[in-house]
């Protein structure tokens, strides 16, 4: 993929506090337009990484793009163009969420002062708190205040948004707005990098994936593709298991049996990993197994699920931060 097609690259970038290395060697490739999945556990460096390529941090090593221009030399050219909610919004606490958000942007020396309240009016109905207009910050929920942040990377037009734990702490019902507003931004042309450890979140609105462990980035690519470079299982219900196992045997695969359910004496359960190179088609297996009068009650091919992927990188559960 060409440079000019990714909206953040990163190539050996790395970061180090004293004899620490937080980041080591991450080439980050968020292709423009993508909602790019940022995950990683506790001190994989995924926010240390983050903040190096905002300019919150100077890299040890390695070199960062953000937008085609190389940081942090263009900051003065870039930083406007990029919105971030980075470790939690911080406001003035008696102050209401539109004055929080006209003093956040009476702070950007770019910003024109004749439209700021209606571009404040407009960044507050699109989080749905225009009906909180008139409450100070100091009786807002963590998720109103989540919401509120991310008002604030949208006073202004963004062609790069980045989002840590955009989520965090919000009820069902504005998780749901959270990704609904992630999807409109994205079919508006904003490029997103979603930081989250709820990899639902991200099966549900990431185009793109990348996954840290250790300081490293182990993983990097599109759903579609993380998924595909993971295991896949075959699931077979037959009343034959013996004769069945013999056939999956003799094309070079090793079965296991999981018995019958209490709800079907008659019908065993046989489960075998398909390699990753080599395996013989599901359909000719099934050919075989017709053919050997092993009958077949049900097949069923199941990939690992992110969650699954998840931990089979990193050795972690998804319940995770970074």
């Amino acid at each position: 993929m060409p440079v000019t097609d990714l909206a953040v690259r990163t190539s050996g970038l790395g970061k180090r506090y004293g004899k620490q290395v937080a980041v080591d060697g991450v080439d980050l490739a968020v292709p423009a337009g993508a909602v790019y999945g940022f995950l990683g556990p506790n001190g994989s460096g995924k926010t240390t990484t983050i903040r190096v390529l905002l300019g919150l941090a100077r890299a040890s090593a390695g070199e960062v793009e953000l937008l085609g221009r190389p940081m942090p030399a263009s900051w003065r050219e870039v930083l406007p163009r990029v919105g971030a909610l980075v470790e939690g919004p911080a406001f003035y606490p008696w102050l209401s969420g539109p004055a929080n958000l006209a003093r956040l942007d009476a702070a950007d020396r770019d910003a024109d002062p004749r439209t700021r309240r209606e571009r404040v009016a407009a960044a507050v109905e699109r989080v749905g708190l225009t009906a909180a207009g008139g409450k100070v910050v100091k009786a807002y929920s963590l998720g109103m205040k989540q919401r509120l942040g991310i008002a604030g990377a949208l006073l202004r037009p963004r062609d790069l948004l980045v989002l840590d734990e955009p989520t965090n702490g919000l009820d069902p019902q504005g998780t749901r707005e959270v990704r609904s507003l992630v999807r409109s931004l994205a079919a508006d042309g904003t490029t997103l990098v979603v930081s989250s450890h709820l990899l639902a979140e991200v099966e549900q609105v990431c185009s793109h994936v990348g996954v840290m462990s250790g300081g490293r980035l182990v993983a990097q690519g599109t759903l579609e593709a993380l998924a595909a470079e993971g295991e896949r299982e075959v699931v077979l219900r037959t009343p034959d298991p013996g004769p069945a196992r013999q056939v999956l045997v003799s094309a070079g695969l090793a079965p296991t049996d999981l018995g019958a359910p209490a709800v079907d004496d008659s019908t065993a359960t046989l489960v075998t990993t398909l390699p990753r190179t080599g395996a013989p088609p599901v359909e000719d297996l099934v050919a075989r197994l017709v053919a050997a009068e092993v009958r077949v009650r049900g097949v069923q091919v199941r990939t690992q699920t992110l969650e699954e992927r998840f931990v089979a990188l990193t050795g972690e559960g998804f319940e995770v931060r970074g």
